[in-house]
């Protein structure tokens, strides 16, 4: 299967990566370390930009682009460790009021889960909920339903524990296990973008920092964690790219997998190579590795996808 890019693919992702190095650069992924409230300035320029109807048909106001193209701007988003609930925009832009224009934040819940846990409770406008299997999509306003706050491993992703049911009627014309299977893939799309980026944090620090007179790059242990971080990401990625043409739910079960190892495994690895400077707060390396903790838990845990690719493979 060949993976190269279009002209107008590598332009798309190319424009994505621009227009989030202007406005969700270092300075503003620092502040919103230290007040994770949503920039909704921002969500409306994604908005604009068409981030959020990327799939819409152009007769409904979108840009009329498929779930490759989903999977490339969601990757750049990982990358960027750009915060929000940006799989639940992409996927309910013209099934919920506001969503595709960013007037509206939605958070994607999974109700046949247990507990029930939204992102940014404070931020969200409304919550969509995913029954388990065939059953419905209902969307609810927050005042209906009671949303705990807890603690998140990741400081840009605030969480709540959502208790109670929804009054709103169901949302109609919503394929749920559809939903599910594009969540999970386009959060191992971010999982990619994040195991990349920390992969050119790795090399980056590998070639300036120096220790006995050498760049820490010309040790052999280094050169084998840095060309492992970059086997799992692009093996990650290939994984996404093809489920992202596919579409089947195997391979989106894989890609899942293969991506949340990649985040997590290459973070952990980009620690290594950064030593004692990785740990510290000052370094964004350690929000990579909360990140991908975070992600690897939704839509899809190993243990899980595990099961399941062992069911199929032994018939």
């Amino acid at each position: 299967m060949d993976f190269r890019l279009t002209a107008d693919q590598r332009a798309l992702r190319d424009g994505t990566r621009e227009l989030l190095a202007g406005r969700f650069g270092r300075d503003r992924l620092r502040a919103a370390v230290d007040d994770p409230a949503l920039d909704r300035g921002l969500w409306r320029e994604l908005a604009d930009a068409g981030f959020f109807a990327l799939r819409l048909p152009e007769a409904d106001g979108g840009v009329g682009l498929g779930l490759p193209e989903a999977v490339l701007v969601l990757e750049e988003a990982g990358r960027a460790l750009l915060p929000g609930p940006l799989v639940a925009g992409q996927l309910l832009a013209g099934a919920v009021d506001g969503v595709a224009g960013g007037e509206r934040i939605v958070v994607l819940c999974d109700a046949a889960a247990d507990p029930v846990y939204g992102e940014h409770p404070a931020d969200c406008d409304a919550l969509v909920f995913l029954e388990a299997g065939d059953g419905p999509a209902y969307h609810s306003a927050p005042a209906e339903v009671t949303c705990v706050p807890l603690a998140s491993v990741d400081p840009l992703t605030p969480l709540a524990r959502v208790t109670g049911r929804p009054r709103t009627a169901p949302l109609t014309g919503l394929d749920v296990p559809r939903l599910r299977r594009e969540a999970a893939l386009l959060t191992a799309a971010q999982q990619v973008g994040s195991a990349a980026r920390t992969v050119e944090l790795a090399v980056d620090h590998a070639r300036r920092r120096t220790q006995f007179g050498a760049a820490i790059g010309s040790f052999q242990a280094v050169k084998h964690l840095c060309a492992g971080m970059l086997v799992r990401a692009e093996l990650a990625r290939a994984a996404v790219y093809a489920a992202a043409v596919t579409g089947d739910a195997l391979d989106i079960t894989g890609a899942k997998l293969l991506a949340d190892e990649a985040a997590v495994h290459n973070a952990r690895d980009c620690l290594q190579v950064h030593g004692g400077i990785g740990f510290t707060w000052e370094a964004d390396v350690h929000l990579h590795l909360k990140r991908a903790w975070l992600r690897a838990e939704m839509w899809g845990r190993a243990r899980e996808a595990e099961e399941r690719l062992a069911d199929a493979l032994t018939g």
